[in-house]
């Protein structure tokens, strides 16, 4: 995992519990321009973002997440307090295809494509550039 010091560094931060499918979207994303910071839990990430030495540019959780917090809470969390993060949301549930998402996040049935991911992760270095 590539790590820089600079803030202007964009990140992906990946969010899911499952060891396997956090490695696997993890080694998607480093095929980006992004940096990747990958976290099983919403509480870990939510550190991760208070960080003033990191600018998360794409945020990639799942649905069910262990913890206190769900991938739904955690969007939440993220689309009030750092609006300017994209967000995909994940879930291997057909069922979770109708929640409720934030306004700026986009579903992603799981299990999701590699071209899916980096489409999303080309859009977010795109509005990191801008912002």
């Amino acid at each position: 995992m590539a790590q820089h010091d600079s803030a202007d560094c964009p990140i992906a931060l990946v969010v899911e519990d499952d060891a396997a499918i956090r490695n696997l979207a993890s080694a998607v994303l480093e095929e980006t321009d992004l940096d990747v910071i990958a976290c099983s839990s919403a509480e870990a990430a939510i550190s991760v973002l208070e960080r003033p030495d990191v600018n998360v540019a794409l945020l990639f959780a799942d649905v069910g997440l262990e913890g206190k917090m769900d991938g739904l809470a955690l969007a939440r969390t993220v689309e009030k307090r750092w609006p300017k993060v994209r967000m995909v949301v994940t879930s291997g549930s057909v069922s979770d295809r109708n929640v409720s998402l934030p306004r700026r996040a986009v579903f992603m049935q799981k299990p999701w494509r590699a071209l899916d991911v980096l489409v999303q992760a080309d859009r977010a270095t795109i509005a990191n550039r801008v912002a």
